[in-house]
């Protein structure tokens, strides 16, 4: 390695005092009196602390080379500190274990190792390879540990939680297991790792500058200053006289280690991570520091003697709080139990209070349909959790197998490699047996066969050591993907659950800004148009409201999916309203719509996609007509619409027919030429691709327009045909697809005379709707009839352009993948689920003016698209096309006979006047 990885090594600043690393430091923990007992009287029985003197590689000019560096391991932060010796109070630097990797390289001197992070890499060198691979064992195990183990609490590092205990033991024990398989465990070298080291002699090196950090003499000169202190705070209370090593037996001073900070981590406190001292202050800040009680290394291990009877104790407390916490769930389990059947006996007694209220038994009635209606709901919710439950436990079942199937494979595998193994072992005894007796050769001088032979077996014994460091290679090296290939699988999972978290509160953020700019717009309506200071700061909060974005709020935030100014088919997720309360209910809009895709995004949105891709060819069934209610995901919809115009107009396709329309088109101009053109700039004036003039889509619709006119002479153009086109292109793209989407609508979904000149049919449906919505609706169409409000000047162009004006194009767009595939009979259910959805809010308001302001744009305040379909198909009555067939024969018949008792009133005026003129001849 060369000079740069020693100064980026040891590059960062010292490290305060203040904090303990609960012996992590590589030296043992001085307990209170009480806990002392408990310590295991000898080194090998105490728990290891990760420790020891390792040679580290760095240095730059005639310095670079190895220096002896003290190695200590701290728990909590899965970081690997290290200073020149054991007895030094500021550790020089730390490598962040957490995301290293660890290497082991045969070709390489013996005992060498690296240790790569994402920012470095470090060369270490043990003393002999079992010391290698020793710390190779215990830093694999601990970044595990780390990876595996919940974050400690920050009141009580070095207690973990109680109920975590056991599983982790578990874990470790069975990572420890599976490790085995690729490199049994190395037994714990004496006297060279752990506490035990810190009592040895500092290795030394030939130069005493040469293991010097010359990047940071300024923690070397505190280093100094605090083993200076020491040794003389040693001799003044007779610890023993200047020169000799204090006794084994004697108690050090210092009982806590500090805790290194992490001098990689950006952002800390400047408690946690102090700034370098300037120069003129150094000196004062080393007399400061050095009237301080001892920091070095405990060099004596009477702290570390502990009683078994301490330890039988403190496993008898783990197993208390243990039971305690599963006492402490199942009271809680009880609690929320009884919690849900109290409000099921709250919800059962206004329920026989309300129908105990009702003042007539047509109210009684209809509460009691109610329940009944509640309760097949519940039955289908049950069946439904039901199957689903049985295809989960299929699903289950089938992992179950794979899982088995490939654990038989790792083991044949294994089996495979270890017998390959034996094949080397058994080549390798084989050359060796033919060197060491080779064949009859005719007799050569003495001096030549012994030299060839001793080269020969010279050979043969570096072959087999090489033999030996590279399998002892391939091992480690396939524990260590196996690893972290574990860590990875785990840190992937940490990381979803995350980002669903993430996703759960940003959908709440939303919900309580709307709320907030819901209030606001309350606010205004009551205020009115009053000049008073209160109105003032209500205008201003408002206008910051309409202002402020999310994205923001924090630069550092996470955005899983922003608000953008357009949605993916190009129309404006903020309606821009001129009137200043419809722009705060724009944004109220905006925000609910983000809120439910949010919170719908995992738990409805990716079983949806998932059900979708594994489809295969489509067919009509009763799965696909589920499917294509809930709605078709954006990468699947192009393909099902163009499925499902097939269907519809496969008798009326020929090759060709759509470029021989256009061809007419540029023979002679058809008449209803102008008013296509007049129509292309009305079109979606809130979407991007019709507003842009760079777009293509104007073009596109133009020629798909004209090319209908020319297919469907008795229409040619209507009003609203611009709409339903302009939907076709921005989901299939394609002029051609669009063109036939459109004469599959008009022509064979649509009744006859729906787009005629007269809009026969269009009026029929009209009076239709009226008989539903009295049948489904009854006090929602009392309470409009009581004010004389009439609602075909809102429903007759839903129908007309199948809801393209009024609804968000997520919810849109739903709608029209179950139209195209069930016909009309979609509409009428969406027309009486919105009523149904909005019912509450127009039964509040008490006004005809009111109400038809609230009709302008009450369908664009429908966010939950999930909620819109369950009352369209679901909550309603079915109703089937043979009902409808019949309501459209009888008011058919009823308004032909009014438009013919019409033209009849027409026609007689003149006829009265032909025959006065006759008389008075």
């Amino acid at each position: 390695m060369d000079g740069a990885h020693e100064n980026a090594a040891e590059s960062s600043s010292s490290v305060p005092r203040s904090e303990e690393p609960a012996c992590s430091a590589g030296g043992p923990e001085v307990l209170p009196p009480e806990e002392s007992e408990g310590c295991a009287g000898s080194l090998d029985a105490a728990p290891k602390k990760l420790c020891g003197y390792l040679s580290k590689f760095g240095g730059k000019g005639p310095i670079r080379g190895w220096k002896s560096r003290w190695f200590f391991y701290d728990e909590r932060k899965c970081h690997l500190y290290y200073s020149r010796t054991a007895q030094d109070a500021n550790p020089l630097d730390s490598i962040d274990l957490s995301s290293a990797v660890f290497d082991c390289k045969a070709d390489a001197e013996e005992g060498t190792f690296e240790i790569k992070t994402p920012s470095r890499i470090i060369t270490l060198k043990a003393a002999t390879k079992q010391v290698m691979l020793y710390w190779l064992q215990q830093l694999q195990t601990k970044r595990w540990e780390f990876h595996s183990s919940p974050p400690a609490p920050p009141a009580a590092p070095d207690a973990a939680p109680a109920g975590n205990g056991p599983t982790l033991r578990l874990e470790l024990e069975q990572e420890e297991e599976e490790l085995e398989d690729f490199l049994s465990p190395v037994r714990t070298p004496p006297g060279l790792v752990g506490a035990a080291a810190a009592l040895q002699p500092v290795p030394t090196k030939p130069l005493a500058l040469q293991n010097i950090s010359l990047k940071h003499l300024g923690t070397e000169i505190q280093n100094t200053m605090y083993n200076i202190r020491s040794n003389r705070q040693a001799q003044g209370t007779g610890h023993g006289p200047p020169g000799e090593d204090p006794p084994l037996s004697a108690e050090p001073q210092r009982a806590e280690w500090p805790l290194p900070s992490d001098p990689g981590t950006p952002g800390k406190d400047p408690a946690d991570s102090p700034k370098p001292t300037p120069k003129s202050s150094l000196t004062a800040n080393l007399i400061q520091k050095a009237k301080r009680p001892n920091n070095t290394f405990p060099l004596f291990a009477e702290g570390l003697t502990r009683t078994r009877t301490a330890q039988e104790k403190i496993l008898a407390l783990e197993q208390q709080v243990l039971m305690l916490t599963k006492e402490l769930k199942s009271q809680k389990e009880l609690v929320r139990i009884l919690h849900k059947a109290l409000e099921a006996a709250q919800q059962e007694k206004r329920a026989s209070s309300a129908y105990l209220a009702a003042a007539e038994d047509k109210d009684r009635l209809e509460l009691v349909r109610h329940k009944v209606r509640q309760i097949a709901e519940l039955g289908k919710r049950v069946e439904a959790l039901e199957r689903e439950r049985e295809s989960l436990a299929q699903t289950a079942g089938l992992r179950e197998q794979q899982v088995q199937e490939l654990q038989r494979h790792v083991q044949q595998l294994l089996e495979k490699n270890q017998a390959k193994q034996q094949v080397i072992c058994k080549l390798s005894e084989k050359v060796t047996w033919d060197f060491t007796h080779p064949p009859t050769q005719p007799p050569v001088p003495l001096g030549a066969a012994d030299r060839d032979f001793l080269s020969q077996q010279e050979k043969m014994e570096h072959l087999k050591d090489d033999m030996e460091a590279y399998r002892t290679q391939n091992r480690f090296l396939n524990s260590e993907i196996h690893q972290v290939t574990k860590i990875w699988r785990r840190v992937a999972e940490k990381e979803k659950a995350l980002l669903m978290k993430c996703a759960y509160l940003q959908a709440k953020n939303c919900q309580v800004e709307s709320k907030y700019l819901a209030g606001l717009r309350r606010l205004q309506e009551a205020a009115g148009g009053e000049a008073t200071e209160s109105s003032e700061l209500l205008r201003q909060l408002t206008q910051e409201a309409l202002q402020w974005e999310a994205g923001e709020a924090s630069a550092d935030g996470v955005e899983l999916s922003p608000i953008s100014e357009y949605d993916e088919y190009g129309f404006l997720t903020v309606p821009n309203y001129e009137m200043e309360d419809l722009k705060l209910l724009a944004k109220i809009q905006a925000l609910e719509v983000h809120s439910h895709h949010l919170l719908a995004h995992e738990a409805v949105e990716r079983p949806l996609r998932e059900r979708w891709a594994a489809l295969g060819d489509l067919a009509p069934s009763v799965e696909l007509k589920q499917l294509l209610r809930a709605g078709v995901p954006r990468e699947h919809r192009p393909r099902v619409w163009k499925w499902l115009v097939q269907l519809r107009v496969r008798h009326l396709q020929s090759p060709g027919h759509y470029q021989e329309l256009l061809s007419r088109g540029q023979v002679r101009e058809h008449p209803a030429a102008r008013q296509i053109e007049l129509d292309l700039n009305r079109t979606f004036p809130n979407n991007k691709h019709f507003t842009c003039p760079t777009s293509t889509f104007p073009d596109k619709l133009r020629r798909v327009l004209l090319a209908f006119s020319w297919q469907n002479p008795t229409i040619g153009y209507c009003q609203g045909l611009n709409r339903l086109a302009a939907i076709a292109l921005l989901v299939l793209e394609e002029e051609e697809s669009a063109f036939w989407c459109l004469v599959a609508i008009v022509e064979t979904i649509m009744p006859a005379d729906y787009y005629s000149k007269t809009l026969t049919s269009s009026q029929v449906d009209q009076r239709v709707l009226q008989d539903l919505l009295l049948e489904k609706l009854p006090r929602l169409m009392a309470h409009l009839g009581q004010y004389r409000v009439d609602l075909s000047f809102l429903t007759f162009n839903w129908f007309l352009v199948v809801f393209a004006d009024s609804l968000i194009s997520n919810i849109l767009l739903r709608v029209w993948d179950a139209f195209l595939y069930e016909g009309t009979k979609v509409v009428f259910r969406y027309a009486l689920a919105i009523f149904k959805y909005n019912e509450e809010e127009i039964l509040r308001l008490q006004d005809s003016l009111e109400i038809y302001q609230y009709l302008r744009f009450f369908t664009k305040t429908i966010c939950n698209s999930q909620k819109l379909m369950t009352i369209a198909f679901n909550d309603m009555n079915p109703f089937p096309m043979k009902q409808l067939r019949q309501l459209r024969r009888a008011h058919r018949e009823r308004l032909e006979a009014e438009l013919h008792e019409l033209e009849q009133l027409k026609a007689e005026p003149p006829r009265r006047m032909a025959e006065e003129q006759w008389s008075s001849r």
